[in-house]
């Protein structure tokens, strides 16, 4: 998990909700358990095994005040050891049972990727309720783990493209959780105490945080039973609050950090919409046309094959659960920096013109067309079930989205781009030597 960790910090669960379903109809059941714990079903008895995904809502975002990384080193410390058993005996517990439970977390839940077979899953359920509710914490796991950690940290420090997307999120977000890096800062990990991750787990893994969803080989009862069994034990509820929503706080400025390299590392950004938006899908067709589509994208034609300014540039939609942003990314040399973030802007501005209708064909051709291609199972499945919870999207999402795809019309996509897409209000965060470019936001 912890080597994981960089990637969690900008992970957004736009493409976790986005990614690819079957072209067959998912039936959803919607299951409570004995002791009251929700959960959405999708059963599964070709092969005798069972993929749950369980999710604690506030992940990172509940670190207290001055512990920033404490829920993230928690996480991690999940695996290594619980109940009776050590590190060692826990994992040759599990891989005896042929189980695995994986530990994640971001800005928003800790996530535990819980697979089975079906004739192991009760034995197997056991050693996950001992994870989640009587971690061990031992003194030589946490200093093993912390140093994982620390080193994660350091590569952070040390990455131009790390540095840009910390950079970009604090000036997005400010103070709030998700303005700085859940893994923490050198000092704060490096000052954490056995204490303080007791406290983070009791701060988030808890029975009124947690969202459940199962794909495969397993009945509605028998999977009410399972659930309790894995859950049961734990605290009614979290010892710390929900953090509250932020606002967006960006003005359009750039922003330079120095770097020494002959590359400039780019990222940029604006407001987004909610999955919610009643103009949500036009974006997604917009965003794919201007910088989501790969080669077939307006910014990578006008940036990367025309002038040759850059191997790659992207954007996507990012939602998070208390916050949405729009933007992408590049690298190019320093010296065409300033070309490169000038065509960035005037194509933000082009494209509210309008698409032509072979664009809107073609966005909507692999929007729709790339769903079954990426589906790759129940472990899929229950993943992108509990990501739709997390967002609390209805269960009718994954069977309604490519036709709602379908719907967009160029009309649609002119009045997203009319009304979202202001060139102005692009935010820029450089990492390099850029020439001929000024900073009009000074970088703390």
């Amino acid at each position: 998990m912890i080597r994981r960790a960089l990637a969690a910090f900008s992970l957004s669960l736009s493409v976790l909700l986005l990614a690819a379903l079957p072209a067959r109809a998912i039936d959803i059941q919607q299951i409570t358990s004995p002791q009251g714990i929700g959960a959405w079903l999708v059963e599964d008895h070709s092969i005798p095994f069972v993929a749950i995904e369980i999710a604690f809502r506030g992940g990172a975002s509940v670190d207290a005040p001055g512990k920033r990384g404490a829920v993230h080193l928690m996480t991690a410390l999940l695996e290594e050891g619980a109940g009776e058993r050590d590190a060692v005996a826990y994992a040759e517990a599990m891989e005896a049972l042929a189980a695995s439970a994986a530990f994640d977390v971001s800005d928003d839940a800790v996530m535990v990727g819980f697979r089975t077979l079906t004739e192991n899953r009760d034995a197997a359920a056991d050693l996950l309720a001992d994870a989640l509710a009587r971690p061990r914490f031992d003194p030589d796991a946490v200093e093993r783990v912390r140093a994982q950690a620390l080193s994660v940290i350091r590569s952070q420090d040390s990455d131009p493209g790390s540095i840009a997307a910390i950079e970009m999120a604090r000036r997005m977000w400010g103070d709030h959780p998700y303005g700085s890096p859940l893994t923490g800062t050198a000092e704060s990990v490096s000052a954490l105490t056995r204490d303080d991750l007791v406290a983070a787990h009791a701060s988030v893994i808890a029975r009124d945080r947690v969202i459940v969803s199962a794909a495969g080989d397993i009945d509605a009862e028998s999977l009410g039973l399972l659930l309790d069994r894995i859950l049961g034990a734990l605290p009614a509820q979290a010892a710390a609050p929900l953090p509250p929503r932020p606002q967006l706080q960006l003005t359009g400025a750039t922003t330079v950090i120095d770097w020494d390299s002959p590359q400039t590392v780019v990222r940029f950004a604006q407001a987004g919409l909610p999955l919610d938006d009643p103009d949500y899908f036009a974006a997604v067709v917009l965003n794919h046309i201007l910088g989501g589509g790969g080669f077939s994208s307006r910014l990578m034609d006008e940036i990367r094959e025309k002038r040759g300014l850059t191997y790659g540039v992207g954007t996507s939609l990012s939602n998070q659960v208390l916050g949405d942003s729009w933007g992408g990314g590049m690298a190019t040399a320093n010296d065409r920096t300033s070309e490169a973030v000038a065509l960035v802007r005037e194509i933000w501005g082009t494209i509210r013109d309008g698409v032509t209708e072979q664009e809107l064909a073609d966005a909507k051709t692999y929007l729709t067309g790339e769903y079954p291609l990426r589906f790759d199972g129940n472990r899929r499945i229950s993943g992108i079930l509990t990501g739709m919870q997390l967002m609390d999207m209805p269960p009718d999402y994954i069977n309604t989205r490519n036709d709602r795809v379908r719907a967009v019309t160029a009309e649609d996509v002119h009045r997203v781009a009319q009304r979202m897409l202001d060139p102005k209000a692009l935010e820029f965060v450089l990492v390099g030597r850029p020439s001929g470019v000024d900073s009009s936001a000074a970088a703390q």
